[in-house]
């Protein structure tokens, strides 16, 4: 009796073991799966920025925007909040700076949570 219950001892100490080493797995893979998805987002938010901006403004950590009333997208948190730009990057941001005028763009919801997210680092946010 005294080793069939040691037997099941061992199992259920193996069990154990297993589910305790199956939910660490999980807590050190999470945030390697969650990195991808955020550097292909920030990577998503550049490239838009400097395909549908960078004329105007200066998109990137250095550097002056080549229309001067353009603000340079890493100080464009000193202005406004930058979730709050989601909105007017859904139905299209028509404001322009000074007289200038600035194009109307619509962008995808998923490219406008891209773009969001490259601001908030070019702004330390």
């Amino acid at each position: 009796m005294t080793s069939q219950c040691n037997r099941s001892l061992t199992i259920a100490g193996r069990v154990f073991l297993l589910a305790i080493l199956g939910v660490g797995l999980l807590f050190v893979s999470t945030p390697k799966s969650m990195a991808a998805p955020k550097a292909q987002a920030l990577k998503n938010g550049e490239m838009l920025a400097r395909e549908n901006c960078a004329s105007c403004h200066a998109t990137t950590e250095k550097g002056e925007s080549p229309n001067v009333k353009a603000p340079p997208f890493r100080t464009l948190s000193k202005r406004y909040k930058l979730d709050d730009l989601e909105e007017s990057l859904a139905e299209g941001i028509t404001i322009g700076h000074g007289n200038a005028n600035m194009p109307h763009f619509i962008f995808e919801p998923d490219d406008i949570g891209d773009l969001i997210a490259y601001l908030k680092k070019l702004n330390r946010y």
